[in-house]
C-alpha cells in the first residue's frame, strides 16, 4: 500500500523559519523520519512538498488510483483553500490533515480548517509526531494491508 505525504507552503522552511512555533527540525530530517517509519510499518510513502496551490491539487488528483492515502499538511491553505479541499473530496482518498503546531492554540483565523471536513481526522500540535501518528493509524485502522 502507498500513502503521499504532502506539505504545503513555506514548510520547506522548517528549521529556519519561526523557531519558537515550528522547532528547529529542518525540513530534510521530517522526510527522514516520515521515511524512516513508514520502513517499520511496511508502508510505500512518497513525499512531495509545494508553495504553489495548483501544484498541491494537480498532485492530489494524481493520486486517484495510485493511492491507499493521503497525509496532507495544506499550511496556509488549510485556512482558505477551496480547491484543495475540491480536490481532496474530488480522489475519495482517506485522507488525514496534519499541522506542525496547534492551530487552535494560535492567530483567530487559523483555527478554521476549510480543508478538514475532506478528512477522515486532523492532527494538530504534536510537530513531527503528527506525521507519524497519520501513518500509525492507517496501518493500525486496517485501510493498509501488508
Amino acid at each position: 500500500m502507498k500513502i503521499l505525504v504532502i506539505n504545503g507552503p513555506n514548510i520547506n522552511m522548517l528549521g529556519i523559519r519561526e523557531k519558537k512555533i515550528y522547532g528547529s527540525l529542518s525540513y530534510p530530517k521530517l522526510i527522514e523520519l516520515i521515511e524512516e517509519k513508514s520502513r517499520k510499518l511496511n508502508i510505500r510513502v512518497e513525499c512531495f512538498q509545494n508553495n504553489i496551490e495548483g501544484e498541491i491539487i494537480n498532485k492530489i488528483q494524481s493520486t486517484y488510483g495510485e493511492y491507499d492515502g493521503i497525509i496532507i499538511n495544506p499550511a496556509a491553505y488549510t485556512h482558505y483553500s477551496i480547491a484543495i479541499l475540491d480536490a481532496i473530496k474530488s480522489v475519495s482518498i482517506p485522507t488525514i490533515e496534519v499541522h506542525l503546531s496547534n492551530i487552535h492554540a494560535r492567530e483567530d483565523f487559523r483555527h478554521r480548517s476549510v480543508t478538514a471536513c475532506a478528512c477522515i481526522g486532523q492532527i494538530s500540535g504534536f510537530s513531527s509526531f503528527g506525521y507519524l501518528m497519520a501513518l500509525d493509524y492507517f496501518k493500525e485502522a486496517g485501510i493498509i494491508n501488508e
